[in-house]
This record gives structure tokens, C-alpha cells and sequence, in this order.
């Protein structure tokens, strides 16, 4: 299940669902509109395997990281957000719901920047050729 963020401009979840991509948004479909991020945390964990997408860069710490659930900070400009979802959700490292759970992402145009539960160093991994 994808979920994102409130902060996603509406422009973008049109391109998500013109493309296909499935989601529910936060405050309309999942928790509560403008709660703290830390009360989204318990939420996300009772839904079966959800990736989040945000804009808000406080997600991006390792000490969130769990099992249940992946975060995914979207290090890009508000109008390129559908765009890198898509993109996220396409990376060989990433690409299936097992290989998104327990991480903490950071994406930007450079690559992806992530924590996995347990690790004790961040990782790295290169967009890959288009």
C-alpha cells in the first residue's frame, strides 16, 4: 500500500493516478489532516506493509526506522514529486513491498540515500541507467 503525504501537491497525485499508481493520501484516507508526524508512526504500523511518501524531510531519521513500514523523503522539487515515486517505485533495490520494508529513504535527483532496520551505517544506491 502507498500512502503519501498531505504536503503532495494535488497536481501530483494526478499524474500518480493518471499513471496508474495506487494510493491513499494522509488525512483523507489515513490518519489525521495536520497531526505531529510522530502520532502518523503507530498508524502506518497497523496497515499491511505501507510505503510513505513525504516532501517533509523530518521523516529521514534512522531511529524510525521499522520493520512494518517504509519512509521515503522525497528530496525534490514539489513539481517533480510524482515523478520520483514512480521512479523510487521502479528501482531494482525497491521495487517490490519486501524490499521497501524497514527503510528510511532519502530521494533526490542524485540517487537514493537510505537506513535499513538494524544497520548501523547509511547506505547508497545509484539511479540506474534509463
Amino acid at each position: 500500500m502507498l500512502v503519501l503525504d498531505e504536503n503532495l501537491p494535488l497536481d501530483q497525485q494526478h499524474w500518480l493516478r493518471k499513471w496508474r499508481i495506487r494510493f491513499r493520501v494522509v488525512g483523507l484516507d489515513v490518519g489525521a489532516f495536520g497531526a505531529p508526524d510522530e502520532s502518523l508512526l503507530p498508524v502506518l504500523q497497523k496497515l499491511r506493509q505501507p510505503t510513505f511518501f513525504t516532501l517533509d524531510q523530518d521523516f529521514y531519521q534512522p531511529a524510525w526506522a521499522h520493520a512494518r513500514y517504509c519512509l521515503v523523503w522525497l528530496d525534490v522539487q514539489r513539481r517533480d514529486a510524482a515523478g520520483f515515486v514512480r521512479r523510487f517505485l521502479r528501482h531494482p533495490g525497491f521495487d517490490t513491498r519486501a524490499g521497501r520494508m524497514g527503510i528510511i529513504a532519502r530521494v533526490k535527483p542524485e540517487g537514493i540515500r537510505f537506513w535499513r532496520v538494524g544497520a548501523r551505517a547509511q547506505q547508497s544506491l545509484p539511479w540506474p541507467p534509463q
